[in-house]
This record gives C-alpha cells, sequence and structure tokens, in this order.
C-alpha cells in the first residue's frame, strides 16, 4: 500500500525538511538513468575527440559525480548526503541517436540517496548539451527516472 501522506508539507501545509533522526542507519542505494538524443554527427565528434570543449565523456561523468555530492545544495528540502559511492556510466546504445546515462549513489545513512542518483544523470545529460550545443542545435536531454532504490539494515 501507498503512503499518500506528502512527508514534505508540515501541518500547516508548508514545506518542510523531513526529520529522519530518529529512523535507522541503513546501507542505501539508488540506481537512476536517462538521456540525451543527439545527431549522429554529434556522436562521431564526441567519439572521435573533435569537440572544442574536450573530452565530452569524461566531463560528463565527472560532473554527474560532482552534482551527486552537491545535491543537498541544490534542491531546497534535500537532506545534505555525506555520499560514500557514486558512479555514472555513459554509453552511445547501436541506435546511435543518444547517449545513455546510468548513475548509482550510495551511502549508510537514515535517509535515501535517490535523490542523489537523478541529480547525477541530470547534470551528466546537462554537460553533454553544453559541451556539443555548438555543433547541435536539436539535442532533447530526458527519461531521467529512478530504476531502483533499496535499503538493507546493517547487523
Amino acid at each position: 500500500m501507498q503512503n499518500d501522506r506528502l512527508t514534505h508539507i508540515d501541518a500547516q501545509g508548508e514545506a518542510a525538511m523531513v526529520d529522519v533522526s530518529t529512523k535507522p542507519a541503513c546501507l542505501r542505494e539508488a540506481i537512476a538513468e536517462g538521456m540525451i538524443l543527439m545527431q549522429a554527427k554529434t556522436l562521431e565528434a564526441i567519439e572521435s575527440n573533435q569537440v572544442a570543449k574536450g573530452n565530452v565523456m569524461a566531463t560528463a561523468r565527472l560532473a554527474g559525480i560532482m552534482a551527486a555530492k552537491k545535491t543537498g545544495e541544490l534542491i531546497p528540502l534535500c537532506h545534505p548526503l555525506p555520499i560514500t559511492h557514486c558512479e555514472v556510466a555513459l554509453e552511445i546504445p547501436p541506435s546511435r541517436d543518444r547517449v545513455c546515462i546510468r548513475a548509482s549513489a550510495r551511502i549508510l545513512a537514515s535517509t535515501g540517496v535517490e535523490m542523489e542518483a537523478l541529480t547525477a544523470v541530470s547534470v551528466a545529460a546537462l554537460t553533454l548539451y553544453d559541451m556539443c550545443k555548438a555543433l547541435d542545435k536539436s539535442m532533447v536531454v530526458g527519461e531521467i527516472r529512478l530504476v531502483t532504490k533499496t535499503k538493507t539494515a546493517i547487523a
């Protein structure tokens, strides 16, 4: 059964940070994914390292990791979390019309880490867009979603 109560709304209907101080620390992991559609010629420029701004894939991967670490500063009611691991993978599928982005974030904490994974994907996609916008005005960022969210109690 789904909880229909909005946890970021207080009794007066105002936005509020959720108090997680009484929740037990668990090992938590979240995986998110998204993509950025682009022209085949843009993908060719990325693969051959011909984009004027530099190594697009490495920069996007690093930007995603950095963004995950700063999620609490970017999203007003997000808890600032000292994530213990973040990984961002970028792949060009056989369709050669996009870059697929997948991010995982992990933490030992009393709150989830899904916003960090989603932020990593979002910023990696925006970095790809920024670095390639001079080559391709038709790029589209999209389909950003949470794939999985898990928590494991620690003994």
